[in-house]
C-alpha cells in the first residue's frame, strides 16, 4: 500500500487577511509543528503543489469570476509602489490582498496534484493542508474566507480528466459548504454528504437541497456522539449506495468543541471515528482512494490535534 501525500506549499502563508483574523497563516505553522513534533510527519510523502490554471478553477468557476479576482489583485500589485491600498474587501470577514489569487491558485492546484498522485496509485491518499479555504465560494462569488473552491475544482478535474463516474464530497466543517453544493448540485456524477450547525452562517443547506446532496443540520451544543448516531444513520447507506470511485473530503474542524466560531461539541476522537468510516467506504468501493482538504479549524491547538488525528487515520498509523 502506498503512502498517504501531505501537500502544502510557502505561497499559502501568503495570504493574510489581517491581524486578528481566524483565518490566518499561523493556521498552517501549527498543523506543521504539530506533524513535526509528534513524527506523524515523517510517515507522510510530501508532494509538489502547483499553480492552477485558468481551465483548471473555471471547471468549477465562471470565467467572470476568475478574471474579476485577477483584476483586483493585478490592480493592488501595482498601485502598491505609490502606496496604493494593500487589499480589497469582499464581504465583511473576506478580504483579498496582493497574495491572496496566488495562494487560492496553489491551494486548488494542491487538489488537483493530490487527485493526480492518488488515481496514478503513487499516492494511497492525501491530505492537502492549504489555504485559503474553499468551500465556501460559489461559481460566481467568494465569500467566508473561500475565493476558489478547492474540493469542486478537484472532484471535477477526477471526473473530466480522469473520466471518473462517481465522486463522493463529505464535508465536516461547523459551517454549510454552501458553494460546493452551488457549483455540485444536480450533478450525477457526485454525491455531496455533510453535516453543519443550523441555524448558522451561511444559512443555507435546508431549503430544497438537489437529489444528489444530503445535508444533516444539526443544533448548536450538539456531541461527537450524536453526529455520529446520524453519520451511521444516514451517510453510511447512501454512500453505500452510491458506490463511489472516489472520495474527497472537505475536512474542517472548526466543530472542535474549543473552536469559538461555532457551537458544535466535537473532538479530535470525534474527527478520527468519521475518517475511519470514511476510510471504509473507500476501501470497499473505491480502491482506497481519498483526498481531503482543509477547510476550517480556528483554535490552534484543537487544529493541530485534530489534523493529527485525521492524518493518523488515512496514513494507518
Amino acid at each position: 500500500m502506498g503512502k498517504t501525500g501531505y501537500f502544502t506549499h510557502r505561497d499559502c502563508w501568503k495570504h493574510d487577511m489581517g491581524a486578528g483574523h481566524p483565518e490566518c497563516p499561523a493556521r498552517l505553522d501549527a498543523i506543521e509543528d504539530r506533524l513535526l513534533v509528534t513524527g506523524v510527519g515523517d510517515a507522510l510523502e510530501r508532494g509538489e503543489v502547483p499553480i492552477a490554471t485558468l481551465p483548471q478553477i473555471t471547471r468549477a468557476h465562471s470565467v467572470e469570476h476568475m478574471e474579476h479576482l485577477e483584476a483586483l489583485s493585478q490592480r493592488l500589485i501595482e498601485d502598491a509602489p505609490a502606496g496604493g491600498p494593500d487589499h480589497a474587501q469582499l464581504d465583511p470577514d473576506t478580504t483579498l490582498t496582493r497574495f491572496t489569487v496566488l495562494a487560492a491558485r496553489r491551494a486548488a492546484g494542491a487538489g488537483i496534484a493530490a487527485t493526480d498522485a492518488v488515481i496514478a496509485g503513487e499516492l494511497a491518499n492525501a491530505f492537502c493542508a492549504v489555504r485559503p479555504p474553499g468551500h465556501h465560494a460559489c461559481r460566481d462569488k467568494a465569500m467566508g474566507f473561500c475565493f476558489f473552491n478547492n474540493i469542486a475544482i478537484a472532484a471535477r478535474h477526477a471526473i473530466e480528466v480522469h473520466g471518473l463516474e462517481r465522486v463522493a464530497i463529505v464535508d465536516f466543517d461547523v459551517h454549510h459548504g454552501n458553494g460546493t453544493e452551488d457549483i455540485l448540485r444536480n450533478d450525477p456524477k457526485v454525491l455531496m454528504v455533510g453535516f453543519f450547525q443550523h441555524p448558522f452562517y451561511p444559512y443555507s443547506g435546508t431549503d430544497h437541497p438537489a437529489p444528489n446532496m444530503l445535508n444533516l443540520p444539526v443544533p448548536a451544543y450538539t456531541r461527537g456522539m450524536d453526529v455520529r448516531e446520524l453519520i451511521e444513520a444516514c451517510w453510511m447507506p447512501r454512500l453505500e449506495a452510491f458506490s463511489p470511485q472516489m472520495i474527497f473530503v472537505s475536512a474542517g474542524f472548526d466543530a472542535h468543541r474549543d473552536d469559538d466560531l461555532g457551537q458544535l461539541r466535537l473532538n479530535e476522537s470525534d474527527f478520527a471515528w468519521i475518517t475511519e468510516r470514511i476510510v471504509e467506504v473507500a476501501k470497499r468501493h473505491s480502491q482506497g482512494r481519498i483526498v481531503s482538504m482543509l477547510e476550517g479549524g480556528y483554535h490552534l491547538d484543537a487544529l493541530a490535534a485534530s489534523v493529527e488525528a485525521h492524518l493518523r487515520v488515512l496514513a494507518d498509523l
